[in-house]
This record gives structure tokens, C-alpha cells and sequence, in this order.
């Protein structure tokens, strides 16, 4: 009895479709890619700090200490530590990370075609609760 071996098929003609990984190598490939996406993340890192420091500083003027706010959260301070460090965070999240800095209000004012939208955190965030030293 002898053996059949079969032989693989033809790939078919491609029609312009690049698999994902293939399509990275390609980009990889190119002149200052490299150097571009290294730039880019830099970027966003030095933005994301940004960031953070601005949320850390609200509560510095404020004069509270994580502990204080993590307090008034009902949360360790290592939540605190790490809602200042978060690259992203629910607006409710701000708003009550904010109030409980004691901030006496929250808005947050977007520009869409010329027009002011303003969104108040507090009212829908922490509606009800003590911005006073009490808990919220």
C-alpha cells in the first residue's frame, strides 16, 4: 500500500489585506518609526503626570493629606495614592475625590462647535454629600 502525500494548496492571491502582525512589521520597518513612537509615549507619559500632579495638587492647596481625603472616602490612603496616579477615572470618581478635598464646587466645561457645555460633578456625583470636614 503506498502512501499519498499531499501537497499544501496555493495561497490564494492576496487582495490587499495585511494580517495585524504583519502589517506592525511593515510599520516597524520604516524610517524613524521607532523614534516616533518612542516620542509619542514619552508624550503621553509626561501628560499623564501632568495629570496627576494636578489632582494632587488640588488636594495640596486644600491643605489635606491622603490620609484625610482616604478618610472622607471611606477608603485606604492607597486608593487615594493610586486615583492621583490613574491615567483614567470615572467622572463620579473625580467628582467625589474632589469634594472630598474640599472643594466647594466642580465643573468641567467642554467646547463642542463653538458652544460651552458644562457638566457639574457634584450634582450628580456626590449629590447630598458634606463637603464640610465631615464624611461624605
Amino acid at each position: 500500500m503506498s502512501e499519498s502525500t499531499a501537497t499544501p494548496a496555493p495561497a490564494a492571491p492576496s487582495r490587499g489585506f495585511t494580517r495585524g502582525t504583519e502589517r506592525l512589521s511593515k510599520l516597524r520597518q520604516r524610517s524613524g518609526a521607532s523614534a516616533r513612537v518612542a516620542e509619542i509615549r514619552a508624550d503621553m507619559h509626561a501628560a499623564d503626570r501632568t495629570y496627576a500632579m494636578n489632582i494632587a495638587a488640588i488636594r495640596a492647596a486644600a491643605g489635606r493629606t491622603q490620609v484625610e481625603v482616604a478618610q472622607r472616602l471611606g477608603v485606604g490612603q492607597s486608593v487615594v495614592s493610586r486615583t492621583e496616579h490613574s491615567d483614567d477615572m470615572l467622572l463620579s470618581t473625580l467628582g467625589n475625590y474632589l469634594a472630598a478635598t474640599g472643594a466647594e464646587s466642580a465643573r468641567i466645561v467642554v467646547r463642542v462647535h463653538g458652544v460651552d457645555v458644562e457638566l457639574e460633578l457634584f450634582s450628580s456625583a456626590i449629590e447630598g454629600a458634606s463637603t464640610e470636614d465631615g464624611p461624605l
